[in-house]
């Protein structure tokens, strides 16, 4: 007497429904960088070994790219009317702390056109870096 089944049970899985799941989530993934941090205008920055996080809460940023183009907060400006610009977002919080990017390249005499901005508000300044590899 033989009680044993003929047909013995397989154990299959289907992947065809992860390789959906996996294209969704990198494409969210790839989504959720690329917007991150959009009031910074996309530069090479320069490297530094000891580079940190800015811990500064109410923040403006301010870039200079390789065109020497001004941009607070992703709006163009001029040089002269960068402090104006800047004026308004002091009015909005005091304690302001200005987060300086600039591209590789820009001359010193550019950045520090920034600096003396700054100055003029009685701003604190941060220049932005990437860590060195």
């Amino acid at each position: 007497m033989n009680l044993r089944k003929r047909n013995k049970a397989t154990v299959e899985v289907h992947t065809s429904a992860l390789n959906d799941i996996m294209f969704f989530l990198m494409l969210f993934f790839l989504l959720a960088s690329a917007v991150v941090n959009p009031q910074v205008v996309k530069l090479l920055l320069p490297r530094s070994e000891s580079g940190q996080q800015s811990s500064a809460q109410k923040t403006v940023t301010v870039s200079i790219d390789e065109k020497l183009n001004y941009f607070v907060e992703k709006a163009p400006v001029t040089l002269e009317t960068m402090k104006a610009s800047i004026e308004t977002y002091q009015k909005a919080s005091p304690d302001l702390t200005i987060v300086l990017y600039v591209a590789r390249g820009v001359s010193i005499e550019n950045t520090m056109a920034v600096f003396d901005v700054a100055n003029q508000l009685k701003l604190k300044v941060v220049l932005a870096v990437e860590p060195k590899k």
